[in-house]
Order: structure tokens, then C-alpha cells, then sequence
């Protein structure tokens, strides 16, 4: 049976054979480069994906969330961290977890570092956060003082093991400069790294996001690279120049509910509860929430004329499309969205199905599951 045979409402499709390429290729640039691959999983959110990334040689996995860490625990991951400014609250989660699964969890305060040299029962690394120009999380590598107490409340405690510095310069999606940025947070890292050194001779320092790990080649002296996103892509990185269209490998498939040709508008059951409203502002000032693609046999084509939703409701989404569009299209039909963020498109779906025809898990469906 076709896979579009078992869509009757919104569905989130994933091409394994393009999510296989962004995988091999990310690997084969780190192999390359001699650094370590540790993707950061809350893009993909999934077990069997993971599998897939263990092919190309990724042994170590980041988690958004202490759930999302306990999901992949037990998948033969070497090490999971949790790329979140730890919570305090779920030391006892903390604890369960590290009893079977090498871990290590994000510090970017004292108080935190006090509360986990306290509690701990089992063996627990941590990197610290450094903030070098994003403004959302992280210590100031300039503020040498909360930095050395955080050390020290770590040594108070034989479970609490200090790993290294971590860095996410998400200000690229803001499309800034990217290598300017890039190169700022090496530069910051590599500092860190070379003080440090003499006290903590096995630190490791890691830097993650897409746009600057896609498209850079030089990376330094960091040790490991963090991406997410790269896994599926998305429209946001294309913009950014990350990736072609033809490298996201998540679509959602909507079915056609009205069609009004005389505003060239297609109305389709996907809204902000399935997209998410991530959204780009075209250079016209008009609003892209997705754009459309075909849906085949053997997953999606582009088409050659563009159409695209351009605004979205809780279950409603509007398309304006093109002459070609409407005149092909019927309603009752299945279109293909390319979404703006594959984060986010991912985790409201909470699932997806494969182009073969295969479910494939996620852990927010899981979490859903009665």
C-alpha cells in the first residue's frame, strides 16, 4: 500500500534517504576535520533516526530535556548530555537516570552547581555554558568569578566531574554574519580551553549550531561540533544558505478542504497546531509559513512554480497559490508543505511516517500516548 493511502489528515512525512545524506555528510566533514559529531537530538526527537545517525560512526548524543534524555536512554548512546541550564528540581530524575546512562548536564550558575554537589548520588559530568555574543543563557567568559565558583562547588563533590566548555552561537539565525560569529566563539573557546587546560587536562570544549558547523571549514582548536537542525533542515536554513530545498527531509502533507480561485487561495486542515508559526517575511513583506511541494510516489518533488502558506490558524492553514496550482489541484487532494522550522514542526506532530510507508517514533507522541 502507497504511503499517501494512509493520509487522511495532517501527517508529518520523512525521506530516510535524505535525512541518511544530511547525516553522512555532517559525519564525513567532522571525520575530516578530526572532530567529534554529538548531535543535538531535539531536532529529530526520535530512536529509530537515531539508529539511522549510529551508521555514520555517531556514538554520543545531546538532549533539549531531562524527558527527552530518559526517551534515549537504553538506545546504546555512549553518552547523552542535556544542552539545558540544568533545573535543580529534577536532581532525583537526575540521579535515576545516571544510574545506567553515562551523563552530563549544562551549568551556567553557582547555585546549581551547589545544589547538584549536594545531591548527587551517582556520577554526573557538566559543561559550562559560555555566552559569547548570543544573550540567551551562559556565563560571560569575563566573569572569571562566578566561573571559579562554580568549579568550586563542583570539587565539593566526588560525582559532579567537570568536562568542559560548550558554546551555541544561536545568534546565526538571526542572519548575521556567520563566520564573524563563528569565529568570535572559537576564538572564546580556544581561550577558555588553553587556561583551563593545565587544571583539567581531559576538558573538551563543543560548539553547536547548523548554520555556522554546515557551512564552515575551519573549526580550530574546538574538540567537538553540536548541530541539531541539520538532520531534517528547513526553509529558516535555507535562507541562511545552510542547505538547498532539495536537503529538507521533513514535509507535511495537508489534505485540500476549499479552494477559492477567484483569491487564488487554497485552504488546507494545517494550521499553527502542526506547522508551528515559525515564520519568513518574503522581500515583498508578505508572510511564508511553508512552502508547497508535490507529493509522489517516492516522497515530494519542487515544483516549478511557487506557492506558498501565507497565513495559519490553530487547525487552518491559507495558501496563495499559484495559476498552476489551482488549476492542478482538487479538493480532497494531498499537498506537501516544507516547513519553516523542522524543530518545531517536528515536536508539534509528535510523529512521523515515512515515505516506505514506516512509522517512525517520536518522544513527544510517546509522552502523548495515553
Amino acid at each position: 500500500m502507497s504511503y499517501l493511502d494512509q493520509i487522511a489528515s495532517p501527517t508529518l512525512l520523512i525521506d530516510e534517504k535524505i535525512t541518511r545524506a544530511n547525516l553522512k555528510k555532517m559525519a564525513s566533514k567532522a571525520q575530516q576535520l578530526g572532530k567529534k559529531l554529538v548531535p543535538h537530538w531535539k531536532t529529530a526527537q526520535s530512536r529509530i533516526v537515531g539508529n539511522w545517525a549510529k551508521d555514520y560512526g555517531i556514538r554520543e548524543v545531546t538532549a533539549s530535556s531531562i524527558s527527552l534524555a530518559e526517551y534515549l536512554c537504553g538506545e546504546g548512546w555512549e553518552s547523552i548530555h542535556i544542552a539545558f541550564p540544568f533545573n535543580i528540581r529534577e536532581i532525583p530524575r537526575l540521579n535515576s537516570l545516571a544510574k545506567n546512562q553515562d551523563i552530563s548536564v549544562q551549568l551556567v550558575n553557582a547555585s546549581t552547581a551547589k545544589a547538584l554537589a549536594e545531591g548527587l548520588t551517582e556520577e554526573v559530568s557538566f559543561f559550562v555554558e559560555l555566552d559569547a555574543g548570543y544573550g540567551r543563557t551562559g556565563i560571560q567568559a569575563a566573569d572569571e568569578a562566578e566561573l571559579e565558583e562554580i568549579l568550586k562547588q563542583a570539587n565539593r563533590s566526588q560525582k559532579l566531574k567537570f568536562k568542559g566548555f560548550y558554546i551555541h552561537p544561536g545568534h546565526t539565525y538571526y542572519g548575521k554574519n556567520t563566520q564573524k560569529i563563528h569565529e568570535e566563539s572559537q576564538a572564546e573557546l580556544a581561550r577558555m580551553k588553553a587556561k583551563y587546560l593545565d587544571r583539567y587536562p581531559n576538558l573538551v570544549t563543543r560548539l553547536g549550531d547548523t548554520p555556522g558547523c554546515a557551512v564552515m571549514e575551519d573549526f580550530g582548536a574546538v574538540d567537538e561540533l553540536g548541530p541539531g537542525n541539520f538532520v531534517f533542515f528547513d526553509l529558516m536554513q535555507v535562507q541562511l544558505g545552510s542547505c538547498k530545498k532539495e536537503d529538507i527531509s521533513v514535509c507535511l502533507a495537508v489534505p485540500v478542504v476549499d479552494i477559492r480561485k477567484d483569491r487564488s487561495e487554497i485552504l488546507i486542515h494545517g494550521g499553527g497546531v502542526h506547522l508551528a508559526k515559525d515564520v519568513l517575511t518574503q522581500p515583498d513583506g508578505t508572510k511564508n509559513f511553508g512552502e508547497v511541494v508535490f507529493l509522489t510516489e517516492q516522497g515530494w518533488e519542487l515544483p516549478s512554480h511557487y506557492s506558498f502558506v501565507k497565513s495559519i490558524s490553530q487547525e487552518h492553514g491559507i495558501i496563495h497559490a499559484s495559476k498552476e496550482l489551482l488549476h492542478s489541484v482538487k479538493i480532497g487532494d494531498l499537498l506537501g508543505i516544507l516547513p519553516v522550522h523542522s524543530c518545531m514542526t517536528a515536536d508539534a506532530m509528535g510523529s512521523y511516517l515515512s515515505v516506505s510507508g514506516q512509522k517512525i517514533d517520536h518522544a513527544e507522541g510517546v509522552r502523548q500516548t495515553p
